[in-house]
């Protein structure tokens, strides 16, 4: 059953993005239909983020990972190089578990 699963989201997405350069030119899209799709798109990862940050399952993570996912966006913010952002955020996360704070 997962194999068959796995060929049909397989064949789904390369249907989806097939669809995409062959439709380009047939296919119009209002200006305001655009901005929505880019809201929806930023919508989507703040939430993923969010959860990701917040939960490990249903449960809450506690105070160390949503710390350390603040410093990196907020040196992700000041345009740092990735991998200070990601040290950075790795540093703040494992100083906290150290000092007792989950």
């Amino acid at each position: 059953m997962s194999w068959i699963a796995i060929v049909v989201l397989a064949a789904g997405t390369y249907a989806l993005r097939f669809a995409g350069p062959a439709l380009r030119s047939r296919i119009t899209v209002s200006d305001a239909v655009k901005r929505y799709l880019t809201l929806a798109a930023v919508a989507l990862l703040a939430a993923l983020i969010g959860t990701a940050a917040l939960l490990d399952g249903t449960e809450f993570v506690g105070i160390a990972r949503p710390a350390g996912v603040a410093v990196g966006a907020v040196l992700a913010w000041r345009k740092l190089p990735f991998v200070v952002v990601v040290v950075a955020a790795a540093v703040t996360a494992a100083l906290l578990r150290l000092a007792g704070i989950q």
